[in-house]
């Protein structure tokens, strides 16, 4: 059985039998909800692919301390899968972020479509991205990823197609396409973006525009997907076809 996780904000110098203290909200859930034990074997991570390995020593309501027994740095893998997510509505924008994390995504863009029915604005936004965030970290460490995914702020079109001149490899999930997703070329390394857009769907001038600046629109069969789950279906195809899952 794979150790829990426990996500920390540095392991900076930390060596084989060296004490970690881990304390605030992260240290009062495994104490207090989880009931970590003294003697309990976990990982702690920093999430910039450090991962130290330990047994608990000491417990208290807002923290407990871990002698680590081993440290291991990894490599991010490779390539890098950005996904640009139209903002869906509800709970349903929480709901892809968790999947995209626990699939391996390095990084999720919320993006104002023009269609989109939800809208980020003010105190709102804050709110939002930082449930994101919380909801990426979560599944991160449910997942046991050495490397968690960033959640960038809230992006404009004129934003993700700067974006995506910058990637290696663009796909656009459109239903229109003519062009299979299984037909394209991928890197073993670089970057690759999937944008998704919201339930309204993507307008011909987001597409044109996308498609302008390097993009590919792709289909995904004949069926059309939710937003908060074609995404997780279109890195898996394509996480399939590379190292990372080869």
């Amino acid at each position: 059985m794979t150790l829990p996780q426990h996500l920390v904000p540095s392991l900076d110098g930390v060596r084989p039998g060296d004490p970690v203290t881990v304390d605030g909200d992260e240290a009062h859930h495994a104490v207090v909800v989880r009931r970590l034990r003294v003697g309990e074997e976990l990982q702690l991570t920093d999430g910039l692919g450090r991962v130290a390995t330990g047994a608990v020593t000491a417990t208290g309501k807002r923290e407990f301390t871990v002698e680590v027994a081993a440290v291991d740095d990894l490599a991010e893998p490779r390539p890098r899968v950005t996904v640009v997510q139209a903002l869906p509505k509800g709970e349903r924008g929480e709901l892809a972020v968790e999947v995209l994390t626990e699939i391996g995504v390095g990084r999720i863009v919320p993006w104002a479509a023009a269609r989109s029915v939800a809208v980020w604005k003010g105190e709102r936004a804050v709110k939002s991205h930082a449930k994101w965030q919380a909801t990426a970290r979560e599944a991160a460490k449910q997942s046991r990823r050495a490397w968690h995914p960033e959640v960038l702020p809230l992006a404009s079109t004129a934003e993700v197609a700067a974006l995506i001149a910058g990637a290696d490899v663009t796909v656009v999930l459109h239903e229109d396409a003519t062009e299979p997703l299984a037909a394209l070329a991928l890197p073993d390394d670089g970057d690759i973006v999937v944008v998704v857009g919201p339930e309204g769907g993507l307008t011909d001038d987001e597409v044109a525009g996308f498609v302008g600046v390097g993009a590919v629109a792709v289909r995904m069969g004949i069926e059309v997907l939710r937003t908060s789950t074609a995404g997780v279906a279109a890195v898996a195809a394509l996480l399939s076809r590379t190292s990372r899952w080869g």
